[in-house]
């Protein structure tokens, strides 16, 4: 352990090959994460509607582990030599074993660009705290962006542990001071549930979900008060050029409801990995 460690300190090739290495083998479980956890959302608010009926809960268990992996059109169990990160699915050729459907090309994308991600982390901050940091925060973007697009939805499970994972790094400024983090999070919460109340007053509709107050809340408790108006400055602008792009491409029109998660996403890594002197600037 000590040489495998002395090895990734000093060599920063050797860091960078293991960091990518292990952000694909995160990114597969991932995956589970993305499919699973909406559908566990679902099953608990289903288990929770139940109990107030005085009904015996009748749904067979089902969380992260279980039941194990199988295919979405045919049930088969997918075994361990099927479920190799972008391996498998290159060998495969992106079909399933047993009934030879396409499956999604999601799942080798994500452990790709996990492994990207982390690669580029371990690049940018060496052999660090920063760096595992700054893998959870990377990693926790890209899961909630994906859960966001495919259902809308933003989990507490992931939104609420990561406002609490920031402020801890902070304790020692990783990447701001505390009171920083805390002011971020506070008011990263307030600044869209104020829009929120705001634009409901006016129009009788809701604009976006609690789950975006609560992923800015942990963007501003990683990143600080500081970086909240440009996040804000960048989701909203990526989000309106997005929406009017497909506006006029007729994929949807002004009605539709658009997940703004993915472009808060966006906002914090671009804020998170390559802004630094100007929100310092901005807090001068």
């Amino acid at each position: 352990m000590n040489s495998l460690q002395t090895l990734l300190s000093q060599n920063p090739s050797a860091l960078i090959a293991f960091a990518s290495l292990a952000g694909i083998i995160i990114g597969s479980f991932l995956n589970v994460v993305i499919h699973r956890l909406p559908k566990m959302m679902e099953q608990a608010w289903k288990n929770e509607l139940e109990e107030l009926q005085d009904k015996a809960i009748s749904a067979p268990a089902y969380n992260l582990l279980t039941p194990k992996s199988s295919c979405p059109a045919c049930n088969h169990t997918i075994r361990f030599y099927e479920n190799i990160p972008i391996i498998s699915y290159a060998l495969l050729k992106g079909k399933c074993s047993h009934c030879h459907r396409p499956v999604s090309l999601r799942y080798p994308a994500i452990e790709l660009l996990s492994g990207l991600l982390t690669g580029y982390i371990a690049w940018q901050f060496g052999w660090s705290i920063h760096t595992f940091a700054a893998c959870i925060f990377a990693l926790s973007m890209l899961t909630l962006t994906c859960i966001d697009l495919e259902t809308q939805l933003l989990p507490d499970n992931i939104t609420l542990p990561l406002i609490w994972l920031g402020l801890i790094f902070n304790l020692h400024q990783e990447f701001t001071t505390i009171e920083s983090a805390v002011m971020g999070a506070i008011l990263g919460y307030l600044v869209l549930w104020s829009l929120y109340w705001i634009f409901k007053l006016i129009t009788h509709k809701e604009g976006m979900g609690y789950g975006d107050f609560k992923m800015l809340a942990a963007i501003g408790s990683w990143l600080g008060l500081e970086a909240l108006p440009l996040v804000i400055i960048i989701s909203s602008f990526t989000a309106s050029i997005v929406g009017l792009t497909l506006i006029l491409l007729k994929k949807q029109n002004r009605a539709s409801a658009i997940p703004f998660g993915p472009y808060l996403a966006l906002g914090g890594m671009i804020v998170f990995f390559s802004t630094q002197p100007l929100t310092q600037w901005m807090g001068n």
